[in-house]
């Protein structure tokens, strides 16, 4: 029914259902339900939800209670409507404008209480589920999920150090699986214009998402590297972490994108007098390089940032840096035999082969075709062996100019490096540089002799450097001068033309027979010479009674000449060798003896007079502190200390002197 345009409607009880209270009852069952349901009865949100009925003019006080200055909480009541209308309206002017400055501080409160909500090891643990997740997802399908990338460098941003090392390890290890095997050339314009099937797109795309992630990351790697950060504790720095993925890059994809940058940052770390733990990794990760390197590009680099790196530090560098370079491939051929085992399995194979039916036109076809990959396969070796070659020549050219400056410095404790390397190096030297540098090295020689001259008054301007426990060997320098300076001569065909050349060892030679007897009373002359990085690398680690032998061998062993070396210098050194005998020590007796035996071997009959007296004829005085190996005049004297050496208390000693008399009596 309609009265006025408007439906009546009928009002009925608020709740019509039997579990409320005004449930009508009709019967005993509801009313058994009426008073077991009475206890679930929320009576009070029933009366709430009731409407309520009050005065128009009495306003409710809505008002919040206020904290005052001494802590307590004040209400506020019997105050004026329109004082708070007029409040309310002051309050809505002054926050005109201000809202988003009340939002975005609410909002960093929020995130501030956050932050100081979660613990620094949730975090952690948060993290390391976020790079496990996106470095599965990058070793499943590298295309599909190549922007997980920068998931991982987003992590490698945070705030706390253990984040970040992880972060880092977690990019090195995924980037070393996902790396082709070639190097990425930047896409050009027209390359980006052309036409292409969807999956060479996606192919490009991927490559180019690889690369600039790559090079965020190197830049990453730097950048911490050369941040000093304090190590975690029970762990290491963020600094040392980034030098072990640099070192790892390095040695597992050398072929690719950013090398120099990467070498760049393990360079920098070669450039101190001392050897940390990140510079042994450092020297081991570039030793396997240039181990490992055949085509000479990555060995090419690193030398040139080595050599620039030197040259700026005024070689004020340890020398474990100089003996990276004796482990250079340097011009050497790299040829194999085949297994006999392998090539007879594959003449069997081939003979219990099923021949196949071919056509005349197909076995025409095969053989032209085998024929030009035959032709292919030399013009590429062809090109890779020349492309070695001028990539290992352009390394030793770096490498002997690198030699010469400290040469010409005259650097104490690179002296070694140097004289180790030119004496490995010597057959690739070339012969018009032999004359200059021999004179370098006879030069080398006075002025260590002079040093030897002044004594310990400059015994602290001899050590290497401050701080450094190994002292600087004067008679060490001299022998490995003259092993240098032999293993030049025997290295090429000098010794052809040494005439015209106007090559003369008769300096080293001489200064050798004059030091045998005060190297025979040294007391460390069995003492291998170790540093911080000898015991891994073995070089220039050898004794001085080494190089003596070496030195010895170059003189009256000679590999070119052996047949030429005078009577009258074997003699003298034989006669010089005896007497040293008898203060060496038992290992270097016994050395000095096998190399006497040797002699005895090859030149027994220019010798053999100093044990038979009978059948020579000799003027004069011998005069073993002669300033000449002529002057000396051995023939005048006999081999008595053999008589001594007989009585000597090691047997390996007596054993020796009794081969080598027998050996003359022959």
């Amino acid at each position: 029914m309609v009265v006025n345009g408007s439906k009546k409607r009928k009002i009925t009880h608020p709740s019509s259902s039997d579990d409320g209270p005004h449930a009508p009852v009709t019967s005993k069952r509801a009313q058994k339900d009426f008073f077991k349901n009475a206890s679930n009865w929320n009576l009070e949100q029933d009366y709430e939800s009731r409407p309520r009925k009050g005065k128009k003019n009495e306003r409710e006080n809505s008002r919040l209670p206020i904290k005052s200055q001494d802590g307590r909480l004040e209400l506020l009541k019997d105050l004026d409507p329109d004082d708070d209308a007029a409040s309310i309206k002051s309050d809505a002017e002054w926050l005109e404008g201000r809202d988003d400055e009340i939002e975005s501080g609410s909002e960093e409160a929020v995130e501030s209480e956050e932050a100081a909500e979660v613990p620094e090891a949730q975090k952690i643990l948060e993290a390391q589920e976020e790079l496990a997740k996106a470095a599965m997802a990058l070793n499943e399908n590298p295309e599909e999920n190549i922007a997980d990338l920068k998931t991982l460098a987003n992590i490698s941003q945070s705030k706390i150090p253990v984040i970040r090392m992880l972060a880092l390890m977690t990019q090195m290890t995924v980037y070393k699986d996902i790396i082709p095997g070639y190097r990425i050339r930047p896409q050009s314009e027209e390359a980006r214009k052309e036409k292409l099937s969807k999956e060479v797109r996606n192919t490009r795309q991927f490559e180019q998402s690889l690369v600039a992630g790559y090079q965020a990351y190197v830049k990453e790697l730097a950048h911490c590297a050369r941040s000093e950060t304090t190590p975690v504790r029970g762990g290491q720095s963020l600094s040392s972490v980034a030098v072990t993925c640099a070192c790892s890059l390095i040695t597992s994809v050398p072929h690719f994108n950013f090398r120099s940058d990467i070498l760049a940052i393990l360079v920098g770390k070669l450039g101190r007098r001392k050897i940390d733990q990140d510079t042994a990794k450092v020297l081991q990760s570039l030793e396997t390089l240039f181990r490992d390197d055949e085509e000479g590009r990555a060995s090419f680099d690193a030398v040139s940032l080595i050599a620039k790196m030197i040259r700026a530090k005024e070689f004020a560098v340890h020398e474990s840096v100089l003996n990276l370079f004796l482990h250079l491939r340097l011009l050497s051929e790299f040829s194999g035999k085949a297994s006999q085992d392998t090539a007879e399995q594959q003449r069997t194979s081939k003979s219990k082969k099923k021949r196949e039916f071919r056509t005349k036109r197909l076995r025409k076809a095969m053989k032209e075709q085998k024929s030009l990959d035959k032709d292919m396969s030399l013009a590429d070796a062809l090109v890779s062996h020349e492309e070695r070659e001028r990539m290992q020549s352009e390394t030793l050219k770096l490498v002997f100019a690198t030699y010469f400056r400290i040469l010409k410095q005259r650097s104490p404790h690179l002296m070694g490096a140097v004289l180790e390397g030119l004496a490995k190096y010597s057959h690739l030297i070339n012969q018009d540089f032999f004359g200059d540098l021999l004179e370098a090295l006879k030069d080398l020689i006075r002025h260590s002799d002079e040093d030897a001259e002044q004594g310990p008054a400059d015994k602290e301007a001899a050590e290497v450097e401050e701080g450094e426990d190994t002292v600087r060997n004067l008679s060490r320098e001299a022998l490995l001068c003259t092993v240098t300076a032999y293993a030049l001569l025997a290295g090429q065909d000098a010794h052809n033309s040494r005439n015209d050349l106007h090559l003369d060892l008769s300096f080293f030679t001489t200064h050798l027979f004059r030091s045998l007897l005060p190297l025979s009373v040294q007391p460390c002359l069995e003492n291998a010479r170790l540093s911080a990085s000898s015991a891994a690398s073995k070089i220039n680690v050898q004794t001085t009674t080494v190089l003596l032998l070496r030195s010895l061998t170059g003189i009256l062993l000679p590999n070119y000449n052996i047949r030429q070396v005078p009577p009258l210098r074997l003699a003298a050194f034989t006669k010089q060798l005896m007497t040293a005998a008898l203060q060496l020590p038992e290992k270097s007796s016994q050395a000095i003896l096998a190399l006497l035996n040797d002699v005895a071997h090859t030149h027994g009959k220019k010798i053999n007079s100093l044990w038979n007296t009978e059948e020579r004829k000799g003027n004069g005085q011998y005069n073993a502190l002669s300033d000449s190996v002529e002057g000396s005049n051995p023939f005048a004297t006999t081999v008595w200390e053999g008589e001594l050496l007989r009585k000597h208390f090691s047997p390996k000693v007596r054993e020796g002197v009794k081969v080598l008399e027998n050996g003359m009596s022959r």
